[in-house]
């Protein structure tokens, strides 16, 4: 192993000597800690360290890390306070996530380190959202974003560099290949000699290295930081390794032969060091001993004091509360209206598609920070021609093509929100919605309630039927979403609801989902504001008041009841549009339930784990004394949706609208 110093004076190579030696040592210790029961589960760096450490150190402080399991280095050499970590890992409250997740699932805004997640490969997206923002505002900086071997596998992986390399974003991948995803050799792993040699397909530079040469990461990473500025443009780095524990220590080593424990001990990262260090009178054998000492009582006085830390005391209300950051956390610059936009005064009529244009049209005036992304949105103005014209007047750096890849865009997203940037993606539909659903669910979804970080993400979802679109292109998938705590869904059925609800959800700092119905965009106009306001989300309205049947509905479905209204005078519907699927307004849904005691649950998602049957439930188990009848549910077929015309017909809920009325009408 041949070391380099360059530049390097004594006292640098010393300093990284000493943060090359810490991780080494508190690992040592939490295996101790981990047999003795005190933590539950540990993934080891060991014989990794050199690679977390040097590209650690060849980075500002200011620029953000994708870490994963085995980057303990990445921590330490961000001097994050080693009692806070001992905390987090034996799940104390006082650690970095509350006791909510373990290991190294956690991230630090202030330490510029973004916490992963167990699928590993969203997290290089998550980079190339951060590299934008830095773009964006001309900054002098990069991302950084740590794969294994195995995780090249994913197709996060392919989307990432890929969306780095045509948006030309300064990010840094490295590749950890310690030869092993877990037990699975790299060999049944892929079939290209090297993975440096993937880089040529994306039309990017990298270059493969010595990963348990401290200072060859260490320069390396620190001109291609330079690269990566001076050209903006993305790098990757293999880093060759091994990893002397198992996967995690329940694990264990024994698919491993043993001749390469042998074979790659000898290459010990730290050991290496010493030596070279040694050889060249950098350092004494005394100074090493000094070292080692000094840490060993350091960690033992932090592990002191993480064992002081206060017993758990569990907490409800604090537990649902952390799972969405509060409006007041950032200056939004609004004020809730208290009427319903439509009752104040007579306004244009607009159509439904030109309400939802208008809505990012006024938010991208008032923000210049919102980014606009998705398929052919620019110049081409979207699919549904919703952001015609908005290249002209806003730029093609906010208002961005994206090629085909919805996991790594709703990664950018959140990447621009750890900036502090605001974001809009386009699902082309709704249906695509399937190939980003891990980013969804697992990063935005969750990340507040992990670590306390904001993913101010707005997600458009053009969805349903009646258009004779078929099954790709035509589901209502917003029941997936309802059940995932940390999101908010929202689905307007009028063109003021579409606008304000729409402001309201880019206003929101919480990751929202927002469907919008296809079929509505040109069929339906309405009353609409001109000027700038938002619906609130989680405020259902009440469209008519009636006596006979209550039916609780959104959508399509909200004109599906009016039109049955007006072609059925002698039934009295009191018809209550939901707008907001999570959460809820039970208030308004109780009041609704009051008002006739017969209950009809209408929506165009299939019957099967429809949220009417969430609804439903609910009624049941807090409003039975209310009810004159069976609360019934009208959804469409549990089948998928076909193509042609009459099927679809016959697929949807309000083909069975007039029999389930009939029957409610009956008790």
């Amino acid at each position: 192993m041949n070391f380099n110093r360059h530049s390097l004076n004594n006292e640098e190579l010393i300093f990284i000597y000493r943060n090359l030696l810490i991780p080494r040592m508190i690992e040592e210790k939490m295996l101790v800690l981990l047999r003795q029961g005190k933590i539950s589960k540990w993934f080891s760096g060991i014989g990794q360290e050199a690679i977390s450490v040097g590209a650690t150190l060849a980075l500002d402080k200011e620029e953000w890390i994708m870490p994963l399991h085995r980057n303990l280095g990445v921590f330490t050499s961000r001097q994050m306070p080693l009692h806070q970590l001992f905390m987090q890992w034996q799940g104390n409250k006082e650690g970095y996530s509350k006791g909510r997740e373990r290991s190294f699932h956690f991230g630090s805004a202030a330490h510029k380190i973004c916490g992963m997640i167990s699928h590993l490969g969203p997290q290089l997206a998550i980079a190339d959202g951060v590299a934008l923002a830095h773009q964006l505002r001309n900054e002098q900086k990069v991302s950084l974003a740590f794969s294994g071997d195995g995780g090249t596998s994913e197709g996060d992986f392919h989307e990432a560099l890929n969306v780095a390399a045509v948006w030309d974003l300064p990010v840094i991948f490295v590749i950890e290949n310690n030869g092993y995803g877990l037990s699975t050799p790299v060999n049944e792993q892929y079939r290209c000699k090297h993975l440096v040699d993937k880089a040529v397909g994306y039309g990017i530079e990298g270059v493969q290295i010595d990963g348990n040469n401290v200072l060859e990461v260490y320069h390396t990473v620190n001109g291609v930081r330079e690269y990566c500025i001076k050209n903006k443009k993305p790098y990757l780095i293999e880093a060759m390794t091994f990893r002397m524990r198992g996967h995690e220590e329940a694990s264990g080593t024994k698919y491993v032969p043993k001749e390469l424990f042998e074979e790659w001990g000898r290459k010990d990262p730290i050991k290496k060091y010493e030596q070279y260090l040694l050889n060249e009178k950098v350092i004494t054998e005394m100074d090493i001993a000094d070292i080692r000492n000094d840490y060993k009582q350091y960690i033992e006085e932090e592990l002191a004091e993480a064992y002081q830390a206060k017993p758990m005391v569990v907490s409800t209300e604090e537990e649902l509360r952390d799972v969405y950051a509060r409006l007041e956390l950032r200056d939004t610059g609004y004020e809730l209206d208290k009427e319903e936009p439509e009752s104040r005064n007579p306004y244009p009529e607009t159509r439904f598609v030109d309400a939802i244009s208008n809505a990012l049209k006024q938010s991208m005036e008032k923000y210049e920070n919102l980014i606009l992304m998705g398929q052919d949105i620019a110049e081409y103005g979207g699919a549904f021609k919703i952001t015609e014209g908005f290249v002209q007047q806003f730029g093609k750096a906010r208002v961005r093509n994206t090629p085909l890849c919805e996991s790594a865009i709703v990664g950018a997203a959140l990447g621009l929100s750890l900036e502090g940037f605001k974001s809009v993606m386009e699902m082309q539909f709704a249906d695509f919605v399937t190939v980003g659903f891990n980013q969804i669910v697992n990063n935005l979804a969750k990340i507040h309630y992990r670590w306390g970080q904001v993913a101010d993400v707005v997600i458009r979802m053009p969805t349903g039927a009646g258009v004779g679109a078929g099954p790709f292109h035509s589901q209502s998938n917003e029941a997936w979403f309802t059940h995932v705590p940390g999101l908010k869904v929202v689905y307007p059925s009028t063109p003021a609801d579409a606008k304000g609800l729409l402001i309201a959800a880019i206003n929101d700092p919480n990751p929202v989902m927002y469907f919008e119905h296809k079929a509505l965009y040109r069929s339906i106009s309405g009353p609409m504001p001109e000027d700038y306001f938002e619906v609130p989300i989680g405020k259902a309205k009440t469209v008519q008041t009636g006596t006979d049947i209550t039916i609780i509905t959104y959508g399509a479905g909200v004109h599906w009841a009016t039109a049955y209204q007006q072609s059925n005078q002698q039934v009295s519907l009191h018809i209550l549009d939901l707008r907001t699927l999570l959460p809820l307004d039970y208030d308004a849904i109780r009041d609704a339930v009051k008002q006739t005691g017969k209950v009809l649950l209408l929506h165009e998602d299939t019957l099967m784990g429809g949220i009417g049957g969430e609804i439903s439930a609910w009624i049941a188990e807090h409003c039975f004394q209310l009810l004159d009848g069976p609360i019934l549910r009208c959804a469409s077929l549990d089948t998928p949706i076909p193509f042609n015309i009459a099927l679809e017909k016959n697929f949807m809920a309000n083909a069975r609208l007039d029999e389930t009325i009939q029957k409610l009408l009956s008790y």
